[in-house]
Formats: C-alpha cells, sequence, structure tokens
C-alpha cells in the first residue's frame, strides 16, 4: 500500500508572522524580558517586606546592601529603591498602555472614517489632523495638567488623546488602499452599511501595522510620561514612576548614583525592549517576506 504525501495546510499571516517572530532572536528576547520586567513590577510589589512609602529610619540614603535588606539601596526619605522602582514601574507601564489605548481608539476610528469616507469628508478630517500637528505636542500637554490638576487619570488622557494623529494618519492610508479591494466592493454592493464595512473588513485588515504601531508608540508614551515626570508634572508623592526616579536621583547624583543608575536602567531595557519587539514584528508582519519564508 502505498502512502501519499499530504499537502500542508496553508498558513494564516498570523501563523506565519508568530513563526517569523520566533526565528528572531533579538525579537523573541526582547518579548520575554518584557514580560519579566511586567511579571516583576506587577507582582514583587506585593511580596516584597518594605511598602513604597515606608521609611527605614536607620537606613537613609543608603548604598545598595544584602545586609539591611535593601537589595537596591534607599533613597534620601530612607525608602526602599527597588520597591519605589518596581512601583515606578507599574504606573509607568499602566500610563503608557492605556494611553495607547486611548490614541489607538481614536486614530483608527479616525483614520478609517476619514479614507473610506473619502473625497471632502477625507480632505476636512485630515487637514484638521494637520492643524493638530502644528500645534506643539508637549505644551498642549503641559497645559492640561496645568488646567485640570496632575493625576493618574489625566495624564492618560492627556497624553493619549493627543498622541493619536500620527496613528490616524497610517490608519487613513492603509484604508485608501483598501476601500476598492473586491471583498469591500462586494459588501458594497450587497448594501452593508458603512459603518459595519469599517468595522467588519477595513479595521481587521490593518491589524498588522496597528500591532506594529502599537509597539513603537508605548516607548513613546513611556518617554512622554517620564519627561513630564522629570518636570515635576507627572504623578506627586508619594506615588512615583520611572520618570519621577530619575529626577529624584538626579538630584542626589553626587552623593547617591545608585538613586539615579537603577531606575534608568529598568526604563532603558524596557526601551530597548519595545523597540527590538517593534522592529521583530515588522519584519514579521511584512507580506513582502511572506513568500520567502
Amino acid at each position: 500500500m502505498s502512502l501519499v504525501r499530504q499537502d500542508e495546510a496553508p498558513r494564516s499571516l498570523w501563523q506565519d508572522a508568530g513563526a517569523a517572530l520566533r526565528q528572531n532572536r533579538a525579537a523573541t528576547v526582547a518579548a520575554l524580558v518584557l514580560a519579566l520586567i511586567t511579571l516583576s513590577v506587577v507582582v514583587l510589589p506585593e511580596v516584597l517586606p518594605f511598602g513604597y512609602e515606608q521609611t527605614d529610619w536607620d537606613h537613609i540614603a543608603t548604598g545598595p546592601s544584602l545586609g539591611t535588606g535593601h537589595l537596591l539601596g534607599t533613597d534620601a526619605l530612607g525608602r526602599d529603591l527597588l520597591v519605589r522602582t518596581l512601583w515606578g514601574g507599574r504606573v509607568s507601564l499602566l500610563v503608557a498602555l492605556v494611553a495607547t489605548a486611548v490614541s489607538l481608539l481614536i486614530g483608527v476610528t479616525y483614520g478609517a472614517v476619514a479614507g473610506y469616507a473619502g473625497g471632502r469628508i477625507d480632505q476636512v478630517m485630515m487637514r484638521i489632523v494637520d492643524i493638530l500637528y502644528a500645534l506643539p505636542f508637549m505644551f498642549l500637554v503641559i497645559l492640561l495638567m496645568v488646567l485640570f490638576g496632575r493625576n493618574l487619570v489625566l495624564i492618560f488622557v492627556a497624553i493619549g488623546a493627543i498622541n493619536w494623529l500620527d496613528m490616524a494618519r497610517i490608519v487613513r492610508g492603509q484604508t485608501l488602499s483598501l476601500r476598492n479591494r473586491e471583498f469591500v466592493e462586494a459588501a458594497r454592493a450587497g448594501g452593508v452599511p458603512a459603518a459595519r464595512i469599517i468595522r467588519r473588513h477595513i479595521v481587521p485588515n490593518l491589524l498588522g501595522v496597528v500591532v506594529v504601531y502599537v509597539t513603537l508608540t508605548i516607548p513613546h508614551v513611556i518617554l512622554v510620561e517620564s519627561f513630564l515626570s522629570f518636570l515635576g508634572l507627572g504623578v506627586q508623592e508619594p506615588m512615583t514612576s520611572w520618570g519621577a526616579l530619575v529626577n529624584e536621583g538626579a538630584q542626589e547624583l553626587e552623593t547617591s548614583w545608585w538613586m539615579i543608575v537603577f531606575p534608568s536602567a529598568f526604563l532603558a531595557v524596557t526601551l530597548f525592549c519595545c523597540n527590538f519587539l517593534g522592529d521583530g514584528l515588522r519584519d514579521a508582519l511584512d507580506p513582502r517576506d511572506r513568500s520567502h519564508r
């Protein structure tokens, strides 16, 4: 009895991209490190013996030491720097994720509607984007913070609501290339409402581009939040973030080097990993490379 070799079932774009991403060592390591950092900032502050605002009066501005129990040392108020850094990472990552989600929601919706509508509607909507581009981004964020107060929710909204412009342009350009494709024309001929076409046919085909851009937006948002905290406009004491910790460390640099080195290291590693992962996703989701895999 002869055996007939069965052809392998064709893989979807996402399966193909996943296989390509696993072959990219830099992106794989970056994803693992990001997962480890995320798990650490979520879990470790709950199990470590010190609170993020707890003062150890016997060890104020003490360097890293196993004997004192402060592995990364303490700050100028005697608070454990490891716990503070993990809490700062929790805040910075939360701001990045929520602000990116806000910009994603606004940018994808706005860009998809503009690209699908076309004509004058598209021109008017994109001129609004051009006008907003001309306004100084950081000035608007600082203005919102000064006018409405400084709290985490406002930081989420302020950064996310102003950071959607690039996403809108990217989605609009991709939508223009999709609006005349056969499956969209068939849906339109079948009487499917425009809102449903955008939701069911346009947006799902933009996910590859959106996923890549999200991985590049997250480090940008982290840097913006860190810069605001460095200026004293971000989270307020006793809460902290990586930017706020770097600001505190910069003021004590001559006497307490560990206060700036360790938070900066966590921030830098996270930013590098996000960029490596974004580059890997961009290559993995590039349809021009799919035929060579």
